[in-house]
């Protein structure tokens, strides 16, 4: 069974699949993360959703960098929780399937392409009280040790 966190499905609303993936970068102690404006203005996980076809590690890598311009290395997969939103920039009722990764961010390669995204780092303690989903903040912890 996959744990769910967040809201409970609404009865008689229709939520589409939505597949992502979203990674734990630490380096130097702190963690890579992204703080994403206009619709959502929250600090999330680096990632995002799997377009159709897509390997999901070709998806982690897009993703990452798209949001804060950094390439990363090693992946490994941590595991995965659902949650169930709404999507406003693609208004969406989503049911989204989270793989959750660890990986090496290795160098920036230049500033975050995905508009409304800027990286950021934060102490993983930190990031456990700020990050948006509470399954992003599960995961942190336990990588963490908190």
């Amino acid at each position: 069974m996959i744990r769910r966190y967040g809201d409970t499905p609404k009865p008689g609303q229709r939520y589409k699949a939505r597949p992502g993936v979203y990674a734990i970068l630490p380096l130097g102690g702190k963690l890579l993360l992204t703080y994403q404006g206009d619709p959502h203005h929250e600090i999330q996980l680096p990632g995002g959703g799997i377009d159709p076809g897509e390997h999901p590690l070709n998806a982690l890598h897009r993703e990452v960098f798209e949001e804060t311009g950094w390439r990363i290395a090693a992946p490994r997969k941590l595991g995965t929780f659902r949650r169930f939103a709404y999507m406003p920039e693609y208004d969406m009722w989503a049911e989204k399937l989270c793989h959750i990764y660890l990986a090496r961010p290795v160098r920036p390669h230049g500033p975050a392409t995905e508009p409304g995204h800027i990286p950021l780092w934060m102490a993983p303690e930190v990031a456990v009280s700020e990050l948006y989903n509470d399954g992003d903040a599960d995961f942190v912890a336990w990588v963490a040790g908190l």
